[in-house]
């Protein structure tokens, strides 16, 4: 591993060990690999992200066209549809680390647990002053209304929450190494003080065409699938006829339903039953299963688009 990313992750990890909550808030990927190819469909979203990588690859062009690299991008659209993915590929492009900040459990800490605001922003601030050019993720923006802190709740003390929470992004965007997204699914209730200018100020949509992206995703995760196993999982599926069957589901949500069907191949093989390879006819079953058990929930699914 390049001497940056190591300096990247020594940094961070000794930050962590002194600040519990932004440990359990935190992910830390030294060396993200998501290229084009592993992301499927969302090339509005895809050119609009990677394009911002050369605020730290080739800065020079924004002066050449008398202009700027945004301060940050906000990324919107409902859950699993791969923002997470696009912030990954975007810190791949820009040969960054990628550290991801999971806001609502950040803001759980805060509120529940006794994390000092006023020690993590001077730990948040100090620690991006040593660190070498990374890219920093922002997921989920509008905290009371994510899932990780039950939906909808109206008992959080916003007031304060807000001006910690508008501290912490501003510290990053001032860093001049440092790439900014951030996210949400519920781009309706967000408060505007996050994409206003010198902030999030680039808003990009990230909306998977229907049937195609989904298609390609399902083909990546597949074929991801068949080299972990070393072996030909599928027979030949329509893949477009599947996901016409039902448009509900979210990208991620795809994705896991295809891996519902293998664990019940895994399952199968394992008590010694006649197991055959995935086809159209066994994802078309998992579809229904899927519907079934939807109508009978109330509270927003997901499923992560990885």
């Amino acid at each position: 591993m390049d001497d940056h990313r190591i300096r990247a992750q020594n940094l961070w990890t000794s930050t962590i060990r002194k600040h519990a909550a932004l440990d359990r808030a935190s992910v830390l990927l030294a060396d993200p690999q998501v290229g084009p190819d592993d992301i499927g469909g969302l090339a509005e979203a895809q050119e609009e992200v990677l394009t911002y990588a050369c605020a730290i690859t080739n800065p020079e062009v924004y002066a050449h066209w008398g202009t700027h690299p945004p301060s940050g991008l906000l990324l919107i659209g409902g859950l699993g549809v791969g923002k997470a993915l696009l912030a990954q590929a975007l810190a791949t492009r820009a040969d960054t680390p990628s550290l991801r900040v999971r806001v609502p459990q950040l803001v759980l800490d805060i509120v529940h647990s006794g994390a000092k605001a006023g020690e993590l922003i001077q730990a948040w601030t100090d620690v991006l002053d040593d660190m070498p050019n990374i890219t920093v993720y922002f997921e989920e923006l509008e905290f009371s209304q994510a899932k990780e802190i039950g939906e909808r709740r109206t008992d959080l003390p916003i007031g304060p929450i807000m001006d910690f929470m508008l501290d912490f992004v501003d510290r990053a965007i001032a860093a001049e190494q440092v790439l900014v997204v951030g996210s949400t699914s519920y781009p309706d209730t967000l408060r505007p003080a996050f994409f206003s200018a010198g902030r999030f100020e680039r808003v990009v949509e990230v909306s998977p065409s229907y049937p195609g992206d989904i298609v390609a995703a399902l083909k990546i995760h597949a074929a991801r699938a068949e080299k972990r196993a070393g072996r030909a999982l599928f027979e030949s599926v329509d893949w477009e006829h599947v996901v016409r069957r039902f448009r509900g589901p979210s990208t991620g949500e795809w994705i896991q339903l295809m891996h519902g069907v293998l664990r019940r191949k895994a399952r199968s093989e394992s008590v010694n039953e006649d197991v055959h390879p995935v086809s159209t006819e066994d994802l078309l079953d998992e579809v229904d299963r899927f519907r079934k058990a939807n109508n009978r929930l109330p509270q927003t699914r997901s499923g992560n688009y990885v």
